[in-house]
């Protein structure tokens, strides 16, 4: 399918970024008492991200880094590239256990499979609890319907799907805000620009997934920010 690069002026990034906030605030957190929360981070590693992959990298080991400071959360990394490859590393608690495999991914020319992602988050939460999926992509080259289904069966089991679209594919976004929407998420698109927002969004995602309001208090407290606004619009 070829990429529709047009800009949409639906809303600013400013506009994303407050609704993603208080998205991410009205998420409940599902880990029941003395269990770990669980984070699926999902990559998109198709060739069209390779301009960007070694500063988006560097983002997500900091998102890791992050997670595994505030503790209480089980990481787990999928990515899709080239033709029908699609991969999930073990749950870990420890991300430098995460940063070893991903070095090793580089971009590589296929369509998006991002209907794995969703099936996978599906078939995992229905062994033990997901608390939320952080996606990070740029375009979608399969049927938007099927994908908005899953991602509604995502929302029936309360788990969230947060968004990141880099760039400006029309199509996508429209696509992307529908899956945020049917499983309770968010969405929120990045570039180069926003890099420092990105994250800070990230890390607050994972601050909140792993411990609550209290471990997204002291995040935001020592970041500032955006993630204040975040702070104040949980109860």
């Amino acid at each position: 399918m070829a990429k529709n690069v047009e800009k949409t002026d639906e809303k600013s990034g400013t506009d994303d970024v407050a609704e993603f906030l208080a998205k991410v605030a009205a998420t409940p957190v599902r880990s029941a008492p003395g269990k770990s929360g669980r984070l699926i981070f999902a990559i998109d590693a198709t060739a069209s991200r390779q301009p960007t992959w070694d500063h988006a990298s560097h983002l997500q080991r900091e998102m890791f880094d992050e997670a595994a400071a505030i503790g209480g959360l089980e990481l787990q990394i999928a990515f899709f590239r080239g033709f029908g490859e699609f991969k999930a590393t073990a749950w870990t608690h420890d991300s430098r256990a995460l940063a070893k495999p991903m070095s090793k991914v580089y971009c590589l020319g296929g369509h998006t499979q991002i209907e794995k992602v969703l099936k996978h988050t599906l078939k995992q939460t229905k062994k033990d609890p997901v608390n939320a999926v952080v996606y990070i992509g740029d375009c979608m080259e399969e049927d938007a319907d099927r994908l908005c289904h899953l991602s509604g069966q995502l929302g029936m089991l309360k788990v969230p799907v947060f968004v990141f679209q880099e760039g400006y594919d029309r199509l996508a976004e429209q696509c992307f805000r529908q899956m945020a929407k049917l499983s309770g998420g968010a969405y929120c698109r990045f570039d180069s620009a926003s890099a420092a927002a990105l994250r800070d969004l990230l890390r607050a995602v994972a601050a909140y997934a792993a411990g609550g309001r209290k471990a997204l208090s002291d995040f935001s407290q020592k970041t500032g920010g955006e993630t204040l606004l975040l702070l104040k619009q949980i109860k």
